[in-house]
């Protein structure tokens, strides 16, 4: 069985999967994980890769890293932020290139997100993984850039 330590993407508390406001995410269907909600006063945050690997895919509102054993990890920044058109967000680097967790990937206006009347909880998921391969989390617990949100495990 591999593992995987997964890291907090940005500062915040930490949100259930379950509770996150949109119902694919509360749904597990894009895959297993958790959510961070920036603080309420957050302004500028930068959003850092939470795991190393190559990015397979790098939107303004969203991004993936593709780790060397296969596994795609997704960070989802703000709930449909799609429809902001990239505006609250500052893109740091180019879809292909290889991160290591902790690298900056992306800004993002929280603020602006909040202003825009979108919610800023940013999912942080394991593609494609069962929702019983990441372990519970209490929601509310305060995690900082690079925290360890979860360790998921292949299902064997």
């Amino acid at each position: 069985m591999s593992s995987l330590v997964v890291t907090a993407p940005l500062p915040g508390r930490l949100l259930p999967i379950d509770q996150v406001p949109d119902p694919v995410f509360a749904g597990s269907l894009v895959g297993a994980g958790v959510a961070v909600d920036p603080a309420p006063d957050a302004g500028l945050v930068d959003a850092v890769a939470p795991v190393s690997g190559r990015l397979l895919k790098v939107h303004p509102h969203a991004f993936i890293v593709l780790t060397p054993a296969g596994q795609g990890v997704l960070v989802h920044l703000g709930i449909d932020t799609v429809k902001l058109a990239g505006a609250p967000f500052t893109v740091h680097v180019t879809e292909g290139d290889d991160v290591a967790a902790g690298d900056r990937v992306t800004t993002m206006d929280v603020a602006a997100v909040r202003a825009a009347g979108m919610s800023p909880v940013t999912p942080v998921v394991v593609m494609d993984a069962p929702a019983e391969t990441v372990p519970e989390v209490a929601a509310g617990t305060p995690v900082a850039v690079g925290d360890t949100l979860f360790t998921w495990t292949a299902a064997a």
